[in-house]
């Protein structure tokens, strides 16, 4: 049975990672945030103005619960997720986790392009942007770093490197 998170800030390829890793290992990929969306038929924004931020982190929370309880399965949560509740310690328990580290300017360079896809993002200069990044990511770090291995996730550029990210991950982990 193999059981595997995938941690980190927006941006630093939980997904394209995840996807691809899951793909060569034949297991199953969940992508958390999906997850959430495709059970509760709402978009991630719809159900945080709905329900609020600790409304919103207790379902995240809950449903972190019923993926983990899955079996063969690569699990990439949200950016937050690590960060409320016994979140962290839950997934460390659960299986291996994996924080994919990549510097605030890597970041930056992904996130400057997608502020349309996400919502938190939009209408920032890129002033902004890197303020928020800075800022997030230094909260966030002492959560991230309570992950069983660190992983760099700043190789997931096209496909090549995308492969022989798969592949070192692999290596890491022994599998």
């Amino acid at each position: 049975m193999i059981r595997i998170f995938l941690t980190g800030y927006m941006g630093a390829g939980k997904t394209t990672l995840g996807k691809a890793f899951a793909r060569q290992l034949k297991l199953e990929f969940i992508d958390l945030d999906w997850y959430i969306e495709e059970r509760f038929h709402k978009t991630i924004p719809q159900l945080f103005a709905e329900r609020g931020e600790d409304g919103f982190r207790q379902l995240e929370r809950n449903m972190l619960h019923e993926a983990g309880e899955f079996e063969d399965v690569v699990i990439s949560v949200g950016g937050g997720t690590p960060c409320f509740f016994d979140n962290m310690e839950y997934m460390n328990r659960q299986g291996m986790t994996v924080f994919l580290d990549v510097n605030a300017d890597v970041l930056f360079r992904r996130l400057r392009v997608a502020t349309q896809q996400r919502p938190i993002l939009q209408g920032k200069t890129e002033e902004e942007l890197r303020g928020f990044i800075d800022k997030a990511l230094e909260s966030r770090l002492p959560h991230y770093r309570k992950a069983k291995h660190t992983f760099d996730g700043s190789q997931l550029e096209n496909r090549s490197q995308i492969a022989e990210s798969v592949n070192r991950l692999q290596q890491l982990l022994g599998l």
